[in-house]
């Protein structure tokens, strides 16, 4: 019997998040035996991943967010409708050399600027099961439900989709309850819980800076295009608190802009050796194993990485122009797994130092002891082979 195969969309317009969870989603469903994926990314970092035996990925080209909110090709001398067609025109010609059984859009369900909808309509000509993937938290209800008018996201959901997965637990957000689609689509959404991560085996030629080798701090901007505000404080912190005990190594992201990047490198030289910094590692999961505890934003596939390797965990969400890392980090805290710092109560460096010296004190995310937590990439694996079984009367998640 031939591997099915699965199709994934990850638009990557900004940051890293898409592109490295379908990369988990992908590397999982390969790892079964039966699955052969295919992402489709708009990353400029994508080729400096590692994909796993069965997973290839086709990239379109790259878009970025600005500062306003607004978008722009990567190349300037592309008008962004041009950037746009040709990204709808390679994802078709794509789904049409792939033939797959199951294509799996994640968050945007029209894709960016209704680049999808030529996609989708093929698709599901030739009886391919579309799921609609989403992050445990997407904005504000009040800012959510407009953006998905504006789209026509939840008319695509009505017209294209079989099914909507959600990759967090109910308990801590229903993304969709603001949304008539979301009642439209109760029996056949499923909250998987979220994805459990694992550290890859290193690169032969992996190196690590020294740091790494005792206990020390993580501190992860992600991609780092909007994390100027989290290492800045960091590095405050200790500027204004030289005895904080553990060091910390700062990840800047290789989106952090060079200007940012360089004024942060001689405040780190004048501090010394309680605080080191890298641009990027693709292996990010290696140093967040080994380190004693994170500080974040609270992006989703770091709170991933933070519940899968069980660290004590200082979150510091962004709240514009999305309230979305507000919102996880809030209903973390409540349940008990990581601590929040947020910006909107004063950014006095004591204030991070105090929390940067609780941090090794602070209860792991495991003693909040709550059910299917990480259970996210079984159930994908149990919904894509019911799906491929035609077996929709199977039960789907957690609806409570």
């Amino acid at each position: 019997m031939r591997a099915s195969r699965v199709l994934i969309y990850s638009h990557d317009t900004f940051g890293l998040g898409h592109l490295r969870r379908s990369r988990t989603i992908a590397n999982a469903l390969a790892g079964t035996g039966e699955v052969e994926a295919v992402i489709v990314s708009g990353s400029a970092v994508v080729d400096r991943f590692a994909f796993a035996r069965g997973v290839s990925a086709v990239r379109v080209p790259g878009v970025t967010k600005r500062p306003d909110g607004s978008y722009a090709g990567l190349d300037p001398q592309v008008p962004l409708p041009e950037t746009v067609a040709r990204r709808a025109d390679i994802v078709l010609r794509t789904a049409r050399d792939f033939r797959p059984d199951l294509l799996i859009v994640d968050k945007e369900p029209t894709g960016f600027h209704g680049e999808m909808l030529a996609t989708l309509e093929h698709l599901r000509a030739r009886d391919c099961r579309v799921v609609l993937g989403l992050r445990d938290v997407l904005d504000a209800p009040e800012l959510l439900a407009p953006e998905w008018e504006r789209k026509g996201s939840s008319e695509a959901v009505r017209s294209f989709y079989d099914e909507i997965w959600v990759y967090g637990l109910s308990r801590i957000h229903r993304p969709l309850a603001a949304l008539p689609v979301g009642a439209d689509f109760a029996d056949r959404t499923t909250y998987t819980g979220y994805l459990r991560r694992a550290a890859p085996p290193p690169r032969p030629d992996r190196a690590e800076p020294g740091v790494a080798a005792e206990p020390f701090i993580l501190v992860t901007a992600g991609g780092g295009g909007d994390g100027d505000g989290l290492i800045d404080w960091v590095i405050s912190a200790y500027e204004a608190d030289p005895g904080i005990p553990l060091p910390a190594l700062v990840a800047f992201g290789p989106f952090l802009a060079p200007e940012s990047r360089a004024a942060f490198l001689g405040r780190i030289a004048r501090i010394g050796r309680k605080v080191s910094a890298i641009t990027f590692d693709s292996e990010i999961e290696l140093l967040m194993e080994k380190a004693s505890g994170v500080v974040a934003m609270g992006g989703y596939n770091t709170f991933c990485e933070i519940l899968s390797f069980d660290k004590r965990a200082v979150l510091v969400p962004r709240t514009t122009p999305r309230r979305e890392q507000e919102i996880r980090a809030t209903a973390a805290e409540s349940l008990g797994l990581a601590r929040t710092v947020l910006e909107a109560d004063g950014r006095d460096p004591a204030r991070m130092a105090a929390a940067l010296r609780a941090l090794p004190d602070q209860a792991r995310p495991s003693r909040a002891n709550i059910p299917d937590l990480l259970g996210g990439l079984d159930r994908i694996a149990e919904r894509v082979r019911a799906l491929n079984a035609a077996a929709p009367a199977l039960a789907l998640g957690d609806r409570a």
